[in-house]
């Protein structure tokens, strides 16, 4: 059966349970081996259900009640107040954060090398799951989340938000077209890059900067359950290292939060 990396700041919240859940306890096979969690992928069907089903168990919950969207790499946020009926029966809303003070449902975050965002306001019984690549985190996904959670009675100086397992800097190169956007955006996001050899690529902190984000953002406290995706083949799935081994797919690993 699963078991799910937990953030203890937001452990310590009560009527909250969540989990960064890894690879590992599930029934898929294969490349999919074995909680693959994604419905976007080639895995089979109903392999994919059970998996999620046993996600929800492991969160109190049931399959119905677990929600995902179709992640597209924005700063969209999706606010909903009940079960989707696309999640098993047809398309999915495009977003790549999803809001809720429904009891019971299971918000959650696809990731296979993206960070998997978690949040929660406890007072308000505000919870939120972001899926933030570089794209949908340089375009505002995180603050476009606080700001969701806030319409439906959250507050940011109450917001306590955990950065899931993802692609790390040593893992993480990246081209100079993209170095340059992101220090034409802001000259101090060159804390962010660092090149491990001489005269080598630039690697990305894809969670510290996220982290950055939400520090700015006012949130009450983030916490770092980054581990890297890349290196931990046996724990996580990870889009990079599939592509390397020029693999046909990739499972997808799932970050899930609700109120209880």
């Amino acid at each position: 059966m699963p078991t799910p990396i937990t953030a203890s700041n937001l452990s310590a919240l009560a009527g909250v349970r969540h989990g960064f859940f890894t690879r590992e306890g599930g029934v898929s096979g294969g490349i999919y081996a074995s909680l693959n969690c994604g419905l976007g992928s080639n895995d089979e069907r109903d392999a994919v259900i059970e998996n999620r089903a046993r996600v929800a168990r492991h969160l109190g919950s049931t399959l119905d009640a677990v929600v995902t969207v179709h992640q597209c790499h924005s700063a969209d946020a999706v606010i909903i107040d009940g079960p989707l009926t696309g999640p098993l029966t047809g398309p999915l809303p495009k977003a790549d954060a999803i809001v809720t003070r429904i009891p019971g449902l299971v918000v959650g975050a696809l990731a296979a090398d993206c960070a998997p965002v978690l949040f929660a306001d406890a007072e308000a019984r505000v919870v939120a799951a972001t899926h933030a690549g570089w794209r949908g985190a340089v375009g505002g996904i995180i603050e476009a989340t606080i700001a969701a959670m806030e319409r439906v009675g959250g507050h940011r100086s109450r917001i306590r938000a955990a950065i899931g397992p993802c692609i790390n800097q040593a893992a993480y190169e990246v081209g100079p077209e993209f170095e340059a956007e992101l220090l034409a955006r802001d000259a101090t996001n060159s804390g962010y890059f660092r090149a491990f050899t001489i005269g080598g690529r630039a690697h990305f902190d894809l969670p510290g900067y996220i982290g950055g984000r939400l520090t700015r953002a006012g949130v009450a406290s983030v916490e770092y359950q980054s581990t890297c995706t890349s290196a931990k083949e046996s724990t996580f799935f990870s889009y990079r290292r599939s592509q390397r081994r020029g693999e046909p797919d990739y499972g997808r690993q799932i970050s899930a939060i609700v109120v209880t």
